[in-house]
């Protein structure tokens, strides 16, 4: 009895220290640094042909589950006037974007990390030095055809964990890897970087000027 008592005990103390590690859970300090202020700008109000398919808002994701509470997407003000630029360099041949995710709260970030097995790790942001998504400088984006609004088929479908979703990954058909490499040069022309094992993932040139955030999409001014 005092055994399965003692047990019983040392259970509610693990469970209120993880209670406790999660409340107490915040974005990584950055120090000695200047940033510049938040000015997160909603994309489909800056530009309206933006098509949304925010998976994390839904149960269409790797985690299974809704991540966020709004179908929404916003970058800095700067990411997302370059990426207008984009869009409408895009539209001359037909094209427009697909947006997948553009800030992220940390909270997610880690969240994602948090759920992850240890073996995927390299395909997420360690939540210990925050995202390129928290500073609102990151977005994941395909292309769409302007005329039947159907989405462009890519080498990998969006949040492939595995080498199909490289950006270099020479698989694919000819057609798939030719609108993947369109997709990065018309970023690459506004300031955008892709990263090396997400084709849809791009970096914004000025990232390091802005902070990790955790500040819920509620509490963004729309």
């Amino acid at each position: 009895m005092k055994e399965h008592l003692c047990r019983k005990l040392f259970f509610f103390f693990l469970c209120f220290l993880l209670a406790e590690i999660v409340c107490h859970a915040q974005p990584p300090e950055e120090k000695g640094k200047a940033f510049r202020p938040d000015d997160l700008v909603e994309l489909v109000k800056l530009d309206s042909a933006l098509k949304l398919d925010i998976r994390y808002a839904t149960s269409n994701n790797f985690m299974h589950r809704p991540m966020y509470t709004h179908a929404w997407a916003f970058l800095q003000r700067d990411a997302a006037e370059a990426l207008e630029r984009v869009s409408h360099k895009l539209h001359k041949q037909g094209y427009g974007l697909l947006i997948f995710d553009g800030y992220r709260p940390w909270s997610i970030t880690k969240s994602f990390w948090d759920n992850t097995p240890p073996e995927k790790h390299s395909f997420l942001a360690d939540p210990r030095k925050g995202s390129i998504h928290n500073r609102g400088c990151a977005v994941d984006l395909s292309l769409y055809d302007l005329k039947t609004g159907k989405e462009i088929s890519m080498p990998s479908p969006y949040d492939d964990f595995t080498r199909k979703a490289y950006s270099a990954y020479k698989g694919g058909t000819a057609s798939q890897r030719h609108m993947r490499d369109l997709l990065r040069l018309a970023m690459e022309s506004e300031g955008y970087a892709v990263i090396k094992s997400e084709w849809w993932h791009f970096d914004y040139k000025d990232w390091k000027k802005y902070r990790v955030s955790d500040v819920p999409f509620e509490r963004i001014q729309r």
